[in-house]
């Protein structure tokens, strides 16, 4: 749906991911950010990423997620050096409907890293990134 919010979760397949994997799974991320869509806040945790975007006019969620995992696929078997799958197949999206939504997605994707024992305060996390407005 054109204009719409989306929180989107993806799932790695592969082992959980060091924090430099973290960071670079970040940075692809970021490198999408005004080119195929805007970026109000993404998670990066070991095992899953969460985030909440707006699709660029002409790009649509699919196409969005199939280029954000095989660019990121493609950098980290490069680090790793080898070959595979980095992600599950299936992704989790929605349509966030209205502020408050919206609002208690950004809450809880802050918090993720906390509940997750990766960190007590979440604006030190390297995987979390949000848009200030």
């Amino acid at each position: 749906m054109e204009g719409a919010t989306y929180f989107v979760t993806i799932r790695f397949r592969t082992t959980p991911l060091s924090k430099a994997e973290i960071r670079l799974v970040l940075e692809s991320i970021l490198s999408g950010d005004g080119k195929f869509f805007e970026l109000d806040a993404a998670v990066v945790l070991p095992d899953h990423v969460h985030l909440l975007l707006v699709p660029q006019i002409g790009y649509s969620l699919s196409r969005i997620m199939k280029g954000l995992k095989g660019a990121t696929a493609r950098r980290l078997n490069q680090l790793r050096r080898r070959q595979g799958t980095v992600w599950q197949d299936e992704s989790f999206d929605r349509i966030v409907r209205d502020q408050k939504e919206f609002n208690e997605k950004v809450h809880y994707m802050c918090l993720n890293p906390v509940k997750a024992g990766l960190t007590d305060d979440p604006d030190n996390y390297e995987g979390w990134y949000v848009r200030k407005k």
